[in-house]
């Protein structure tokens, strides 16, 4: 077994790179079934196959790490623990569950709940260490997590899954180690974004390792963001490689941004690789600001950054105000369902003629009594809220195509990782929970530099750092 560690600073072309060697094995006679490529998302996972000059269906190994453990397996998808299941246990345990992800499409480790007791339980699994090991850590709010609470919720948990016959991400992971012999063997693998392995999933990585003939780590110890949720940077630099790669040239960052970026990365105490690679031959800007009014968003795209969806929601609606059309993964600056009725309206008022249920939806906001060509949307539309015929009317005015992509979008720091953009806003605001968090260890510091590293990052051009309106409240820069 020989192993290649590559190091990819933000924009080197580290994922380009593994894609070119898997095309090369592939090329030079091995068969795509030997070939594995393990991603940290489905997504990801979906982009890999889409790069390679195959059909999708013969490259069956690349996926996520669960991936591999569910068919390896022959789990069944009914089997496997989805966010109403905790939501239900949390309803019979009388504790409140709430899912941002909610069905884990991007199938990661990580819980995305906001319940504390789901989530310390969820990192003890990532960690492989008792909820009793990670309580005693201290690194969760106190006031939030009591001991005896905790004990009852995993004790009814591991109940709940049995009683049910169910299994959850971590689960498989450890069956999969422990039917060893299942897994399948390779010529080589391939996994990306090794930096976001848990401890668990490096248990994994050692029962590939015996089945591989060439293994290919990448990743990015500077971008990694998540150790809160139970990931493990150090084995990540720990591991011993035959050669070790270090992409030396971003295509995305300007000079003046890596000056700002590397200055984040020198305040880690904890280990770290040095790396040293060149930005592109641009000067790029770096501006401080203290309000949104103070930079032009009505012209060119933006990526707006934060490090809490709280935050991001306040700017969200400041963007509302000033009728520029903005969006999220999850939803738009304005009602889509309102803004398509009132495209077939207008083409109603033109003499086009409709189908049924076209005409139907128009009088759900017109009534019969309004329905009139002769009245303008914003007065026939008498059951649409008027704050939302407001925004859109305003978006309207201010020359947004809203029928066209945004061109602003706005994403928490870590839903954004491995996007960029011309010009970036990062908010440098951090919530009360994150700065007692920041308190308790230089681990959780380190983190957090590593968070802002992946923001300033992702500028390809300039970067504007949107200062908290309490400075102290926010992340010094």
């Amino acid at each position: 077994m020989k192993l290649c560690k590559i190091y990819g600073p933000p924009g080197t072309g580290k994922t380009y790179r593994l894609i070119s060697r898997a095309r090369a094995y592939a090329r030079t006679g091995s068969p795509l079934h030997k070939i594995g490529y393990f991603a940290f998302t489905k997504k990801a996972a979906k982009e890999a196959k889409e790069r390679m000059p195959f059909p999708p269906k013969r490259l069956r190994h690349f996926q996520t790490l669960h991936s591999l453990a569910f068919n390896t397996l022959s789990l069944s998808e009914d089997r496997v623990m989805q966010p109403y299941h905790y939501e239900d246990l949390g309803k019979l345990l009388n504790i409140r569950v709430r899912y941002q992800d909610k069905f884990n499409k991007e199938e990661t480790h990580f819980l995305t709940c906001d319940n504390p007791y789901y989530q310390l339980i969820g990192r003890a699994m990532n960690k492989d260490i008792s909820i009793e090991e990670e309580f005693n850590l201290n690194e969760h709010n106190r006031n939030d997590v009591s001991w005896n609470t905790l004990k009852h919720i995993s004790t009814n948990l591991v109940e709940y899954k049995k009683n049910n016959n169910l299994i959850d991400f971590n689960d498989m992971i450890h069956q999969f180690i422990n039917e060893a012999e299942k897994c399948p063997e390779f010529d080589t693998i391939f996994v990306d974004e090794a930096q976001d392995l848990s401890k668990l999933q490096w248990k994994m990585f050692e029962v590939l390792k015996q089945k591989s003939k060439h293994i290919y780590l990448a990743g990015d110890d500077d971008q990694a963001i998540f150790s809160w949720a139970g990931a493990d940077v150090d084995s990540f630099i720990d591991v011993k490689a035959d050669k070790e790669i270090i992409l030396n040239k971003s295509r995305r960052i300007p000079k003046n941004v890596q000056t700002y970026a590397l200055q984040i990365i020198d305040r880690i105490q904890g280990k770290k690789v040095a790396k040293n690679y060149k930005a592109r031959e641009v000067d790029g800007k770096v501006e401080k600001i203290s309000d949104l009014s103070q930079i032009n968003i009505k012209e060119g795209k933006w990526l707006i950054l934060a490090r809490t969806g709280s935050r991001l929601r306040n700017i969200m609606d400041e963007l509302k105000r000033r009728g520029i059309y903005c969006a999220t993964k999850k939803e738009k600056s304005f009602s889509e369902k309102l803004y398509r009725t009132i495209l077939l309206y207008q083409r109603w008022c033109k003499g086009e003629p409709l189908e049924e249920h076209q005409m139907k939806e128009i009088k759900e906001y017109t009534g019969e009594e309004q329905l009139d060509k002769d009245i303008p949307w914003f007065d026939s539309f008498v059951a649409a809220k008027y704050e939302d015929k407001l925004n859109i009317r305003n978006l309207l005015s201010n020359g947004e195509k809203l029928s066209d992509k945004p061109r602003v979008f706005l994403s928490t720091i870590h839903s954004i990782k491995g996007g960029e953009e011309e010009n970036v806003i990062v908010a440098l605001d951090l919530a009360h929970k994150i700065r007692k968090a920041l308190q308790r260890s230089q681990a959780k510091r380190d983190e957090e530099h590593r968070v802002f590293y992946v923001a300033y990052t992702r500028a390809a051009q300039n970067l504007y750092l949107l200062k908290s309106k309490i400075e102290r409240k926010g992340y010094q820069v």
